[in-house]
């Protein structure tokens, strides 16, 4: 929302700079996404001083020496007849760009160097006048940047209004936040403050006519409350200097004094007005009603429309004349020519606003207010203002005042109990200052029942309705730093985490210390062409479909990395995908997806290119996920299909209950052990948009489990409480450091190629005992030398004895046990050459 600082001063008089303006509301009501001065073109001036100054002979022209901060005076050649020594005035250096347009260069004229130019008001775009340079009334220094010496310009505040307040997308709205934040008291701006003679309105149910003019509300759903103004002699012209600064001040462009004035209204009340031409409209009627099949209708863009039977459209005796709420029709609308005009102000209802807009794709700032919700408590107010205005810009004469239907019913008092306050701020608050803040902000509050207060909301504030939104009125009026930090007793509560959410942390942190970055993008997608769950109303029509990978969206953010010459990524996200299913919902799985690619470990001068990942450490990447996501179980990489180099699978060894025979005599039971397999992700090579000096990217897919489509459980009722999945608490055992040295051999075998090194693995460890620290896989070789269907693996093995070094004589025994027994069991044998 871009909001003039010079508006705000028309509506609160108070004399903070724009900068503490926009702190305050950041710090009270809406963020400050940027502050903007609209003159950014007077930047480069400065204020300079004459130090000398004499006549060129026989010239009208003078010759100075300007001081303008540098440290050096500047020759500078000047024609205007006011060049005062001594005096202040606007100067351009060399290479400056003039608002019109030309860039002052150094250049001689009549013998003389000039370095510049002394500037008239005309020259900044600050006035007509051209007979003298701009002499300046200030006391500051040369140099000092001609913006921040004087006051010249309006200054734009954009601030970031949430879809809960709408009374913020106004100046008047963030002017009452405004007045109550600093106690200055609001006003009407001079120009709101017109005296035309409004007549009598002429109320009716469905229907009002008055001087041959009809307006019939068939849709009261749709508008519940419309008013329109008939005024009669308007001359259409352009609009004053004043109302073009105001639309210039909120990024718009000056039309007609007519539409300049409904526009000022919107930006300055919040409230869209639509003006048409009565002469256009048909049995000078409106009709506000459902669209008819097959209507179409040409908007103000000069788009043909084709309407729907359940949208509410404005119409006149015979045809469809404007889209409510949203935009006018090219058939109604005010030209040069127009010299009577009937003043729509309504109330639409915004649901049925928000639909329209996105069947049509067609957004306007009338749309973007009417869907949040405007103040209908103030319909009536802004159409007589309204309608003074247009008098006031384009003269005529307010005719009648038609009036069909009511304004929504008042919101309901909410009560407030001061104990509630404190408990929920963690501080006392005065009753006195509940009162006061509430009040400033235009808030009814009266004593209730109990102690508590009865608060009435504004008609403005939609958001507020419970308790709990007073609490954060007067949390935020205070000041959100006026509440203690300070750690206080509190519960711990009793319902355990989800098993998915427990899950999901054991693997963030496992990630994270991995070294891979989370991100957490949007689930959107634009498709492949195969079937995808399509969102009903998508935020963007470019990616209308619910993803059914993980790892699609975190090749994009790689892309993007790669786009600003980034090839060394590492991201995660745990994240849902949504895989159709039938006509019914999505079935939507839980899943973690890791991406890398580029350096294995950040540069260092012991390594300064270190290598790239590979398809090996991202397998090992999945191992590292499945042993944090699933504790008790193992992870097992098979060859994978369509297009994987792996699929993952947890292999988890479950105790089940005998189901034959009574207890042992011992009271036990019989168990058997049921090993569960499940296929659980994949590993598979990422294809990318990439450059050609980028590495390959590989990722890793996880299923960490699914999330239930039904209903929420009701308190206390979850399925999740006692279920068997629950991962009993893993608790870090203490092991202290060693003191001992290692003992380190290399060991490398001819192993089959249908055997997984995971199970020459599992044998090494059961032969080696206790001692074996580590074992490391750190090469596989495949060529001359090793017989076919055979590949050579190898592995560096770790000893270690806790109280004792250990002696030559017992490493070499531990390999010769650990080769026999290799042999033995698998029929692997050491490479001998």
């Amino acid at each position: 929302m871009k909001i003039s600082h010079d508006w705000l001063l028309a509506f609160v008089p108070h004399a903070l700079t724009p900068q503490a303006v926009g702190e305050l509301l950041s710090d009270h009501t809406v963020t400050l996404d940027g502050i903007a001065p609209l003159r950014a073109d007077l930047v480069p001036f400065v204020v300079a001083r004459v130090v000398a100054s004499e006549k060129i002979p026989e010239t009208k022209l003078s010759f100075n020496k300007v001081d303008d901060g540098s440290g050096t005076l500047l020759e500078v050649v000047c024609g205007a007849p006011n060049v005062t020594v001594g005096a202040l005035y606007p100067f351009a250096r060399t290479g400056t760009v003039m608002p019109a347009g030309p860039t002052i260069e150094k250049r001689k004229i009549r013998g003389f160097t000039s370095n510049g130019m002394l500037c008239s008001a005309r020259e900044l775009g600050l006035g007509d006048d051209h007979e003298g340079i701009l002499a300046l009334s200030v006391d500051v220094p040369p140099g000092t940047p001609l913006l921040s010496a004087m006051p010249i310009g309006d200054t734009q505040l954009d601030l970031d209004v949430l879809p809960n307040r709408p009374d913020l997308l106004s100046h008047r709205g963030v002017a009452r936040e405004l007045s109550a934040l600093t106690g200055v008291m609001m006003q009407t701006p001079i120009e709101l403050q017109g005296t035309a003679t409004i007549p009598l309105a002429t109320t009716g149910k469905p229907s009002a006519t008055a001087h041959g003019v009809r307006v019939t509300v068939e849709d009261p759903a749709g508008a519940p409350h419309y008013i329109a103004v008939v005024i009669r002699g308007v001359k259409m012209d352009a609009s004053p200097d004043w109302l073009k600064q105001r639309m210039e001040s909120v990024g718009s462009r000056s039309i007609s004094n007519v539409v300049d004035a409904t526009n000022y209204v919107l930006h300055a009340l919040g409230q869209p007005v639509h003006a048409f031409d009565l002469a256009k409209l048909s049995q000078h009627a409106i009709v506000v009603r459902k669209a008819k099949a097959g209507e179409t209708l040409v908007t103000l863009d000069g788009v043909a429309r084709t309407l729907e039977p359940w949208m509410t459209i404005i119409a006149d005796g015979e045809r469809a004349t404007a889209l409510a709420g949203v935009m006018g029709g090219q058939a109604s609308q005010v030209t040069d020519a127009t010299t009577d005009i009937l003043l729509e102000i309504a109330h639409f209802a915004p649901r049925d606003v928000r639909k329209v807009r996105r069947a049509l794709g067609l957004s306007t700032d009338a749309s973007y207010r009417f869907e949040r919700g405007v103040d209908g408590g103030s319909t009536d107010e802004i159409a007589t203002l309204a309608a003074r205005l247009i008098v006031a810009v384009a003269g005529g004469t307010i005719e009648s005042v038609l009036d069909v239907g009511a304004p929504p019913p008042s919101a309901a008092a909410v009560r407030l109990r001061p104990t509630r306050v404190d408990h929920l701020l963690g501080a006392h608050v005065a009753e006195e200052e509940i009162e006061r803040l509430l009040s400033t902000v235009g808030f009814m509050v009266e004593p209730g029942a109990d102690r508590a207060y009865s608060v009435m909301p504004p008609t403005w504030r939609h958001d507020v309705s419970h308790e709990v939104d007073l609490v954060e009125e007067i949390a935020r009026l205070r000041g959100y730093d006026a509440l203690p930090d300070e750690l206080r007793p509190y519960r711990i509560g009793t319902v355990p985490d989800d098993p998915l959410h427990i899950a999901g942390r054991r693997v963030r942190d496992a990630l994270v210390a991995a070294g891979l970055a989370e991100t957490r993008p949007m689930p959107f997608t634009k498709g492949d062409g195969t079937p995808h769950a399509r969102v009903a109303n998508p935020l963007a029509e470019d990616e209308p479909y619910l993803r059914k990978s993980l790892l699609d969206t975190l090749a994009r953010r790689a892309e993007y990395n790669l786009n600003q010459h980034e090839g060394n990524v590492r991201l995660f996200e745990i994240g849902s995908a949504f895989i159709p299913d039938g006509e019914g919902l999505p079935r939507e799985e839980v899943r973690v997806a890791a991406l890398v690619m580029g350096a294995r470990r950040p540069a260092h001068f012991t390594e300064p290119k270190p290598p790239a990942f590979d398809a090996w450490d991202a397998k090992a990447l999945a191992e590292t996920i499945v042993r944090a996501a699933f504790p008790a179980a193992k992870a097992r990489l098979e060859a994978g299909e369509n297009g994987a180099l792996w699929s993952v699978h947890s292999v988890e060894r479950a105790p089940e209950l005998g189901t034959e025979g009574p207890p042992a005599e011992d009271g036990s039971f019989d168990m058997t052990l049921v090993v569960r397999v499940r296929l659980v992700g994949m590993v598979r090579a990422v294809v990318l948009d990439a450059p050609v000096w980028a590495s390959p990217a590989f990722g890793v897919e996880i299923t960490l489990g699914e999330l239930s489509a039904a209903a929420v459980a009701p308190p206390g009722k979850h399925d999740y409480a006692d279920a068997d999945e629950s991962t009993p608490p893993h608790f870090v055992k203490f092991a202290p450091l060693p003191t001992t040295p290692a003992a380190e051999f290399d060991l490398a075998l001819i192993v089959p190629n249908e055997m997984s090194a995971e199970s020459v693995e599992r044998v090494m460890k059961e032969a080696s005992g206790q001692m074996l620290e580590r074992l490391e896989l750190f090469d596989e070789f495949r060529g001359a030398g090793i017989p076919d269907g055979k590949r050579s693996l190898a592995w560096r093995l770790t000893f270690r004895h806790p109280e004792r070094t250990l002696r030559d004589k017992e490493i070499d025994g531990r390999r010769s046990q650990l080769l026999k027994t290799l042999e033995k069991e698998l029929g692997v044998v050491p490479r001998t050459a």
